[in-house]
């Protein structure tokens, strides 16, 4: 049974993803269901509503960033409506501008992008994913950027001496992705905007 440990990690992601979004999506269900009863009302129900919300739309952004890509498509609706929810009272809001499907291995690769760009967004602000014909550009703003330089050398293959603890999983994933696609990840910022490409 040949499995490398990057496939491995995407597959122990798939299925951690898999095995909680159904109980996440049950949760929900019983809160709507008490919200139609009127048994309980209020912010108590409230606050548990929309963290269940918020866990679900994290665990779907997860369930592609970090599950097995396969070769299908994802098509543009569904992607924005995961970005959207997640967007939703998070510090980080979400846009994306690509027409029409596409490859569930790029999306992976953008979504990865994406957390990374999270890291360099202490104070929160937007993240664009902008498709060309042939390359991908994730661009994050925010009025503070703070970047680790050892740690995003890393993304291009310049510098590997950064600790990757598991909220920093994505910087040592889209290299290898990227790899994997035939692609290479640069990434360029100034002070009020970082970007990667791949």
């Amino acid at each position: 049974m040949g499995v490398d440990n990057a496939n491995l990690a995407a597959l122990v992601g798939s299925r951690i993803c898999h095995d909680l979004i159904s109980p996440v999506g049950a949760i929900n269900n019983g809160l709507e269901l008490l919200g139609m009863s009127n048994t309980l009302d209020g912010p108590e129900l409230e606050l548990i509503s929309d963290s269940v919300n918020n866990a679900n739309a994290r665990i779907r952004f997860f369930r592609v960033a970090f599950g097995a890509a396969g070769e299908q498509e994802l098509g543009r609706a569904e992607v924005e409506s995961v970005l959207a929810d997640v967007s939703k009272g998070g510090r980080i809001k979400y846009n994306w501008s690509s027409d029409g499907a596409a490859a569930r291995r790029e999306v992976r690769m953008a979504f990865l992008a994406a957390l990374c760009l999270e890291t360099a967004l202490p104070y929160g602000g937007t993240v664009q994913i902008l498709r060309s014909s042939d390359s991908w550009t994730v661009v994050g703003e925010g009025r503070k950027i703070n970047v680790d330089e050892a740690l995003w050398s890393g993304l291009s293959g310049q510098d590997h001496s950064a600790e990757i603890t598991p909220a920093l999983i994505q910087f040592a994933l889209l290299p290898e992705a990227a790899r994997e696609a035939g692609r290479r990840v640069s990434f360029d910022q100034t002070v009020d905007k970082v970007s990667i490409s791949f």
